[in-house]
């Protein structure tokens, strides 16, 4: 079973099993994309984010 969710009449998301939403639209699955080891462009976006400066090692650790 998968879980879907889809948005009320405030915006909020109610989460469901069912694949339909009360007024018949279809709902949207809750779950991350999947990932996969055999990503063929996992080594030029790593070159793209260091480039641009947007990889965790690379900004400053949040002070709280």
């Amino acid at each position: 079973m998968y879980l879907y969710y889809y948005l009320d009449d405030f915006g909020k998301r109610q989460y469901t099993l069912k694949k339909f939403d009360l007024s018949g639209k279809p709902t949207l699955s809750a779950h991350p994309a999947r990932f996969s080891p055999e990503d063929k462009f996992s080594q030029q976006r790593i070159i793209a984010k260091s480039r641009y400066g947007l990889l965790k090692t690379q900004t400053k650790e949040p002070k709280y």
